[in-house]
């Protein structure tokens, strides 16, 4: 349990609870991902991979189950808790990148610091220019997000996940946008950060080939978790 960074134990989600449109989405999921594993999530569209993730995320409340997160049952959390816990436990990488365009690469990797701190400083701003460093996207700091390619702006938001040196990152198909040539570049900066940092990385997609790069594979189907 100790090297746990996340556990769920027969977790449902059902939505229109009591009414005649009542569906039954996740159906008891157990899953545990250990601290510093690299985990593929795949599955087809609509076996509910995107509910999994939510919930996993924070971003959703199981129906019932338990949702542990380094060894804290967040059944127990209040929405409070449950955001401060999401922004200090959990980085994010969605498939569109969702940057601040009008902001630099500089600024987008700082806001997760920024909505912490709720000021900026010296130390923000360095830890946000040696993140882009790492990303190889150094020279490009002070770039406009939407004057830069679709590959280096996922590289950003690669940075922005990391930003708040999480136990946990969540992809979800981080690269279903890109050419193979940048898809590559991301998922090696991906795996990257979970060597040198220890961090735990759950990545939902499509590709199998990088599914098969993965410690491991867990498939979904029709809200289940498959043998």
């Amino acid at each position: 349990m100790a090297d746990q960074i996340l556990r769920l134990e027969s977790v449902c989600k059902t939505y229109n609870v009591g009414l005649p449109t009542e569906t039954e989405v996740l159906h008891n999921i157990d899953l545990e991902l250990d601290h510093g594993e690299f985990l593929a999530l795949i599955g087809p569209s609509g076996s509910g991979k995107s509910t999994l993730l939510n919930i996993i995320g924070l971003l959703d409340r199981p129906t019932s189950g338990r949702l542990l997160i380094k060894g804290q049952d967040t059944a127990a959390l209040d929405d409070a808790e449950v955001t401060r816990l999401r922004g200090h436990t959990i980085g994010f990488v969605f498939q569109y990148h969702l940057l601040i365009s009008a902001f630099t690469a500089r600024e987008n990797v700082m806001m997760p610091m920024l909505v912490d701190s709720g000021f900026p400083s010296a130390d923000i701003e360095a830890r946000a220019n040696r993140l882009l460093a790492q990303v190889g996207l150094e020279k490009l700091a002070g770039n406009l997000a939407n004057n830069m390619s679709g590959g280096q702006q996922q590289r950003v938001a690669v940075a922005r996940a990391l930003a708040m040196n999480p136990d946990l990152v969540l992809a979800d198909e981080p690269t279903g946008n890109l050419d193979s040539s940048s898809a590559e570049a991301v998922f090696k900066l991906m795996r990257q950060g979970n060597r040198d940092s220890g961090t735990s990385f759950l990545l939902v997609t499509h590709n199998m080939d990088l599914a098969r790069r993965c410690d491991r594979i867990i498939e979904v189907i029709d809200g289940r978790i498959g043998a």
